[in-house]
């Protein structure tokens, strides 16, 4: 096994990189996990990821990363990871971008996350990257059309509230990515969350003895 530092935007980002590595019986087990969101949620997000890295580009030369950002509202994932690392990545560095947002590779898995709602897989679309524009928007709109009144109070926000999402949408997600999400039907309907387990499977990077954490 191959100790990997992990890089994510937010709770659910973590959940779904543990399941990915879980399900595609990878050979990496994670030995930290930036940024550590019980003392920066204020920095966590795309925003920490960017300014930060340089510094996780370099900090693989010694230990392997797996760095996972939402590619929002930018024109492409290849076009994003040159504007971050202008001067090129290192191997040991797997950056991947999900597409728009990882709530994407959430409901990819459609029958089960149809199932989970108690709505028709057919409303979600065959090709979540390309259809969803908004993935987190859409996953809201299908929550209204949920017959599950427990998964509405949880996921959406309450009557009057500024909150864009309900007061328990991460732990809500993460429930069900452990209890229902399948990787082998997810990757077939979002071709982003494919190609992160193709790189993942293609990702050898060299092994030293020491880790590093950059500041």
């Amino acid at each position: 096994m191959i100790p990997v530092n992990i890089v994510i935007e937010d709770d659910l980002s973590k959940e779904m990189v543990k399941k990915i590595l879980d399900q595609s019986s990878s050979h990496f087990f994670i030995q930290n996990i930036f940024p550590d969101l019980k003392r920066e949620t204020s920095s966590s997000g795309c925003s920490y990821i960017k300014k930060r890295i340089t510094g996780f580009n370099n900090a693989a030369k010694v230990i392997p990363y797996i760095v996972l950002t939402d590619l929002d509202e930018n024109e492409c994932a290849p076009a994003l990871i040159r504007e971050w690392l202008p001067n090129g990545k290192h191997p040991n560095l797997l950056f991947r971008v999900a597409v728009k947002e990882v709530e994407a590779w959430v409901m990819a898995d459609r029958s089960s996350f149809a199932k989970f709602l108690g709505i028709e897989p057919k409303i979600i679309p065959q090709d979540i990257d390309r259809q969803v524009p908004d993935p987190k928007k859409f996953l809201l709109e299908l929550t209204r059309r949920s017959r599950k009144k427990d998964i509405q109070t949880d996921l959406l926000p309450r009557k009057g509230s500024t909150a864009r999402v309900g007061p328990f949408y991460n732990q809500t997600l993460i429930s069900f990515l452990y209890k229902y999400w399948q990787l082998e039907e997810a990757i077939k309907y979002s071709d982003s969350l494919n190609r992160m387990c193709r790189s993942l499977r293609n990702f050898n990077p060299e092994i030293n003895s020491h880790s590093s954490i950059p500041d």
